[in-house]
């Protein structure tokens, strides 16, 4: 059973998590990639509550890297076609352990990571495989608000969102 007080930091792959998993590719190479609001807003709270973000791709894309400018994501890690050994690598450096760390995914690369860390959580679109091995299996899709569902589930099972709702009731 997982502490949810424990957990210090969200781990989240980006295509299918953070978008829906479709690429524009433009005609000049460039990309393009649809992110949720109501995603980046929670992001924004977890941040508020003290808590760290990582995002762990396994394509490089500067709409990512912009995305994470906006939302002032410190740790980006992009082209990792082996996600477990940098988020062990990446834990250690933070002295985290991965009970300290959620991660959310939704393909076969995502598998390694998920089954290390103390939360793991599939979204809606995710493939069979990955859903049997996670903890939580998200009613939004990626793209969609999975990410902002994950966090306000962790927030409240944590108590920290009570404290962040004054914000917006007061």
């Amino acid at each position: 059973m997982t502490d949810f007080s424990d957990i210090q930091i969200l781990v989240l792959d980006v295509d299918g998590v953070l978008t829906d998993g479709s690429l524009v590719i433009h005609s000049d190479g460039g990309e393009s990639k649809s992110f949720n609001t109501l995603d980046g807003h929670g992001i924004r709270m977890w941040q508020r509550a003290g808590l760290k973000v990582a995002l762990l791709s396994g394509r490089a894309s500067e709409p990512t890297q912009r995305r994470a400018e906006q939302l002032q994501i410190e740790y980006v890690f992009q082209d990792c076609h082996n996600k477990l050994p940098v988020l062990e690598e990446f834990l250690g450096r933070l002295g985290l352990s991965p009970e300290q760390a959620a991660y959310i995914g939704d393909d076969l690369t995502d598998l390694p990571a998920m089954r290390y860390v103390g939360f793991a959580v599939a979204t809606a679109n995710a493939v069979e495989e990955v859903k049997k091995y996670a903890d939580y299996v998200t009613v939004h899709p990626g793209g969609g608000g999975a990410v902002r569902e994950v966090i306000e589930y962790i927030l409240k099972k944590n108590g920290k969102w009570r404290e962040l709702m004054k914000k917006y009731l007061h």
